[in-house]
């Protein structure tokens, strides 16, 4: 027992002799109404929380100094599990970012002015974040929201990070280890410590042991790395917006790819971005991380799929997830861009484990509104029958709807979905045709590629050789598409690699709004990787052989949108995609054969929907 609890039972012990009421006689319990966690009063006075931080040891020596590495906690709680011995569950979230972090300077990204196939120019190191030796407040997340509701906020830093010992690994094993102990410890299987060196212990005795976890971005990938672990008492996990691999944040289909915003990023820059340990591990992290895994593996120059990488790919660890998932994402999300949710949650619905999706229309971040969030956290952590197993699968936000006001539906992708194939004929440099009419002798078609022109604008262009574009007739009515769509290209190169990016898009490009309004949904590959069992994670790529076709399939982003009628859908091919891929020197030819191109939508109402929407509609006319 810490002197902080010693004091407070003391404390409670005194004012009942001196004769003075106290909050026990109250004997204050959580209350649920319409299956919800309400707020409290007497839980809600903040002045009269517990608040303590403690280091929890875990079962790993990442840092090398022959010592299990200890990671930085703090807790808020109710006063009455100290003056009535109220036992509550846990909201927990974990983060590497609590202690501050790198720049965003170009100047230490990669340069991304590299060839296809090429050797990167080395980069330079972010400068050192300056550490914090002390932080008893980690960070007030979660906590206004719910301790008056009769939860306890966990909060720790990830290994390697803020006053946690340990390196940082970017999605290694001890990421998902880290948590774990810390929900070990809330379940009396660990041990904490008052400081981060010390031997006096401290016990959650007033924890149930039922933890839920939180969190956006890299605080919502690890909600999901210690799932994977199995760790008993992790009934639930809400992920908003997580990344679950870093191969997919980093790669697409053997390309090497950044993440929206972050043009030149790479693990080995998130590593310098979130190294805010110990000044004195700093050297044997740097060098046994970043330099003897990073830079080792994550090979910028064929950007295959390795062991490096599927060690830090959570769909390799999914059999050990139990806990239920309640997961949120936004499909114009282009920086954890929606298959790492996707991805997940159709693997664990495989899996038998309880899931709900939460999806939005906006980017990054989002979580799901406060009614189903606290429902989930009501069923799985204080056991109320809610019916929460029985709601709807997917809560996707429509056009135009506020985040807090989703439509329902039975799953996602939408059960009525079918995948309708759509081919591309005619003179792309203008704008050809795409329908449902396969026929041979389509010809072909050829992109010059060159990485100064964006896609907005050549999606926006009349006439231009750096991309092909086809589009279908004017839709007559809405056409809902849910789910993933494919394409398939057959292309040759006159050179040994080349980036291959794919846009769909809503015409006609207005360029006045969002360009999220205009795309529908990207995506990109290495042709090098044509025929690779699975393109999405390419262990070896070969060289194309110039003028040589080959044919690559991949799958899209996931996307669920209606594109209303008076909209044509277009289908874009082209190379380098400024925003997001390498930048080789303008000039690599690619000649695009259409029999032997297409790309399947996923519609809902399947085919019949679609040649509805498109009756009575004519072609849109070759500006040639």
């Amino acid at each position: 027992m810490t002197s902080i609890q010693r004091h407070a039972r003391l404390l409670t012990a005194g004012l009942a002799l001196a004769g003075i009421p106290t909050l026990a006689a109250a004997q204050a319990r959580p209350v649920f109404e319409n299956g919800q966690a309400q707020p409290v009063p007497a839980f809600s006075d903040s002045t009269r929380w517990i608040h303590h931080e403690l280091w929890v040891e875990t079962e790993f020596d990442s840092d090398g100094d022959g010592k299990r590495d200890r990671v930085h906690v703090d807790v808020t709680r109710p006063a009455q599990t100290e003056s009535e011995g109220l036992r509550v569950p846990v909201v927990y979230e974990s983060s590497p970012y609590y202690s501050g972090t790198g720049g965003t300077d170009l100047a230490y990204f990669w340069d991304v002015r590299q060839e296809v196939g090429g050797e990167p120019i080395p980069r330079r190191p972010m400068p050192e974040i300056q550490h914090r030796a002390s932080q008893s407040v980690i960070s007030r997340s979660h906590v206004g929201m719910w301790v008056p509701r009769g939860f306890a906020v966990v909060h720790s830093q990830s290994p390697g990070t803020g006053q946690s010992q340990g390196c940082p690994t970017v999605g290694g094993e001890n990421e998902s280890l880290a948590p774990k102990a810390v929900v070990d410890w809330l379940n009396g299987r660990a041990r904490g410590f008052t400081t981060v060196d010390g031997s006096e212990e401290v016990r959650a005795e007033w924890s149930t042991g039922k933890v839920g976890m939180t969190g956006t971005s890299y605080n919502g990938t690890l909600p999901l790395a210690a799932a994977t672990t199995g760790v008993e008492g992790l009934e639930a996990i809400i992920p908003v917006a997580p990344n679950t691999s870093y191969y997919h944040y980093y790669r697409s289909n053997g390309l090497v790819r950044s993440p929206g915003g972050y043009l030149g990023e790479d693990i080995d820059v998130l590593f310098d971005f979130i190294h805010s340990g110990s000044p004195e591990r700093r050297a044997y992290c740097i060098a046994t991380v970043r330099e003897g895994e990073m830079h080792a593996n994550q090979d910028r120059v064929t950007g295959d799929y390795n062991d490096f990488w599927a060690g830090r790919d959570y769909l390799s660890h999914i059999d050990g997830v139990r806990a239920a998932t309640l997961m949120s994402h936004g499909f114009n999300d282009w920086n954890v861009m929606p298959e790492h949710s996707f991805r997940i949650s159709r693997a664990l619905k495989d899996r038998g484990v309880p899931v709900q999706i939460f999806y939005h229309q906006a980017g990054h971040g989002g979580p799901p509104p406060m009614e189903l969030v606290n429902r989930w956290f009501t069923r799985y952590l204080y056991g109320v029958e809610n019916g929460v197993e029985s709601d709807p699968r997917a809560w996707i936000v429509r056009e135009g709807a506020e985040r807090s006001d989703p439509t329902p539906y039975a799953d996602y992708p939408n059960p009525d979905a079918a995948g309708v194939r759509l081919y591309p004929a005619g003179d792309g440099t203008w704008t050809g045709t795409l329908t449902t009419t396969s026929g041979r002798g389509r010809g072909t078609g050829t992109v010059v590629d060159n990485f100064s022109f964006g896609g907005g604008a050549l999606a926006a262009a009349e006439w231009s050789t750096h991309r092909l574009l086809f589009a279908t007739p004017v839709l007559r009515e809405d056409v809902h598409l849910s789910g993933v769509a494919r394409t398939r290209i057959r292309v040759a190169a006159d050179a040994p690699a080349a980036n291959l990016s794919v846009w769909l898009v809503s015409l006609p490009w207005t360029g006045s709004r969002s360009i999220n309004d205009d795309v529908i949904t990207r995506g990109w590959a290495d042709p090098r990787n044509a025929g690779a069992p699975d393109i999405s994670s390419p262990r070896a790529g070969t060289d194309l052989v110039p003028g040589e076709f080959v044919e690559v399939e991949f799958a899209l982003q996931p996307d669920d949108q209606i594109v209303p009628a008076g909209s044509r859908i277009g289908l874009m091919i082209f190379s380098s995609d400024r925003d997001f891929t390498l930048h080789p020197d303008p000039g690599t030819t690619l000649t695009v054969d259409l029999d032997g191109t297409s790309v399947e939508l996923p519609v809902v109402g399947g085919r019949g929907a679609l040649e509805r929407a498109l009756r009575g509609s004519s072609p849109a006319p070759d500006r040639r």
